[in-house]
């Protein structure tokens, strides 16, 4: 057991606290020290899954890991370059005519970083880890991996060949100070390149995918094609399908037509990669450092590129859920593994036989499975990947392995009935008690409030920061209306309002609401402003836009406002 998990576990227990944890992060260590860890340790689990846990895995920052072929905007994505980047983390202003003034001025990061090159030719070579610092500079990898602040200790087992083409790059950066960004070699085909590497590619993806909050892959919409090793790697995400997005990049270069079949030929070749029966969401946009070439569909890019936005900027609010969620799946297969190699240890004979033996139970390993699942109930979603399985297995020796310790397995079931339980309700408390972790600088400052907000100046907040009432130059056609409907005393009935209202083809859940929103004195009549008013929110219901839960201030009908009281 690590020094530093005995000695928190230890010092807790002196002081008379037994289980309690006073932070997410210092349950999370602990129950991993007391309860899981011994398990792992006693089947030798970091040798065929991954690696034990070290304190920085549990206290690093949110970590986005962008994979892709070359040449799909994976380096531009961080730091984007010219005038229009990093479409997708973007606040832009869905009918603003300032959307390229915005872009040429914010970026993700908005600087350069160290190592950072970006071309239409095959140019990141390295996995670089972008991370915050006081000071600008980079870290080659050798120097990193024992660096005991950083989660990347594990990673020397992967050789010389890796490290000499890992960095981390970092700045002093706002936006890293809540999150940090992996930018992979762009991947590419042909077996000449898969060899050339000198390392496992896949296996070192398959370890950051497991420690990273999202997994971003992204294609060139005239690069649809998934190459072998693309693929491979893709495959190497089994088990974290829940961080996958996907973006499809350079959108803006085909018409509306060709991307219907851009996206159909992407989600087909997906699909045949990804077995899983949801679909993965796929963020369409354009990365290009060119003025949109089609703009028919810029409205769709800018909603996808908000979307996107608020999925990145959420991370660190989720990063406690996904380190509990992780440690989680992490127990689950240690489980699973405790019980496999104490099977195998069981079937071997004491004395002859013994490589014979070996090689049968290996053959027989699915049928193990199978056993195993009806024997401990256990479901098949659980069990590692049999063929890889059976690779590590060729050299083991079966007869060093344990027997089955139901203590340790107990400990374990324990903590997945009852301390994360504990935990789940610590987590919810902090939540409620701290405030909303968000990613802040870069492009991601002014996102909330100011004309650079998600949905400012649109739908139900047009006309906000207007003096005159927004629905006033759109009322004359609506009077034409209100006037044909009969009025008595000024007003129409609800059911001459129905009439015209229904001719939206809404239906009547939608034109409820809005007639309770209209409908400002609730007299059961409509007068011509809040007749005006309906059709207003009729109008902007068609056009996409949600209606408000309460009507704004500005939407107000100027006959139905309250005075001012001025105090004296």
């Amino acid at each position: 057991m690590f020094s530093w998990m005995g000695k928190q576990a230890g010092a807790r227990e002196r002081a008379g606290g037994g289980d309690a944890v006073q932070t997410v992060t210092g349950g999370l260590k602990e129950l991993y020290a007391r309860r899981l860890q011994p398990l792992e340790d006693y089947y030798r689990f970091q040798d065929f899954h991954s690696p034990t846990l070290e304190e920085a895995d549990f206290d690093n920052k949110p970590m986005v890991l962008l994979v892709g072929q070359y040449s799909t905007g994976k380096t531009t994505f961080i730091r984007p370059r010219s005038c229009r980047v990093l479409y997708p983390c973007l606040p832009l202003p869905l009918n603003s005519s300032t959307v390229f003034k915005r872009l040429n001025s914010k970026y993700l990061l908005e600087q350069d970083f160290p190592g950072m090159r970006i071309g239409p030719e095959p140019t990141t070579d390295s996995f670089i880890a972008v991370m915050y610092g006081d000071t600008e500079g980079s870290t080659p990898g050798n120097a990193l991996v024992v660096d005991p602040k950083k989660p990347f200790r594990k990673l020397s087992r992967f050789g010389n060949a890796f490290l000499n083409r890992f960095m981390c790059a970092q700045l002093p950066n706002e936006v890293l100070k809540s999150i940090s960004i992996i930018d992979s070699p762009g991947i590419l085909s042909g077996e000449k390149q898969r060899i050339s590497r000198g390392y496992d590619f896949c296996q070192v993806l398959q370890w950051f995918a497991e420690r990273v909050d999202r997994i971003i892959l992204l294609f060139d919409a005239h690069k649809l094609d998934i190459s072998d090793e693309f693929s491979e790697a893709i495959k190497s995400f089994r088990g974290q399908d829940d961080k996958i997005r996907v973006v499809l990049n350079k959108a803006d270069q085909v018409d509306t037509q060709q991307l219907m079949r851009v996206y159909g030929a992407l989600m087909w070749s997906l699909g045949k990669v990804i077995n899983t029966p949801e679909v993965l969401r796929v963020y369409i946009g354009s990365f290009w450092a060119q003025p949109l070439q089609n703009t028919e569909n810029r409205r769709l890019f800018e909603v996808e590129a908000q979307d996107l936005f608020q999925d990145i900027q959420s991370l660190p609010q989720k990063a406690a859920v996904r380190k509990l969620n992780d440690l989680i799946k992490r127990a689950r297969l240690a489980k699973v593994h405790a019980y496999i190699i104490s099977h195998l240890k069981k079937e071997m004979p004491a004395v002859f036989g013994k490589e014979n033996k070996k090689r049968e139970l290996i053959s027989k390993l699915p049928e193990i499975y199978i056993q195993l699942q009806r024997e401990h109930h256990i479901s098949p979603g659980d069990f590692p990947e049999v063929k890889k399985m059976q690779e590590q297995l060729e050299n083991c020796d079966f007869s060093k392995f344990h027997s089955l310790k139901p203590k340790l397995i107990e400990a374990v079931d324990n903590m997945l009935a009852n301390k994360i339980a504990s935990l789940m309700s610590l987590m919810s408390q902090e939540e409620s008690n701290m405030p909303t972790p968000m990613v802040h600088g870069g492009a991601f400052d002014g996102t909330t409030t100011g004309p650079f907000g998600q949905g400012y100046g649109e739908g139900a907040r047009e006309g906000a920061d207007e003096e005159e009432w927004v629905i006033a130059k759109d009322k004359p056609v609506y009077d034409e209306i209100f006037y044909t409907l009969s009025p008595i005393n000024g007003k129409i009935s609800g059911v001459n309002a129905k009439k015209e209202m229904v001719n939206s083809k809404l239906p009547n859940s939608v034109l409820g609401k809005i007639w309770k929103l209209a409908d400002c004195d609730n007299d059961g009549m409509l007068d011509e402003e809040e007749f005006a008013l309906a059709k207003h929110l009729i109008k902007i219901k068609l056009d996409g836009y949600e209606l408000p839960s309460i009507l704004p201030p500005h939407l107000v009908p100027p006959s139905h406002r309250k005075p001012l009281q001025v105090s004296e």
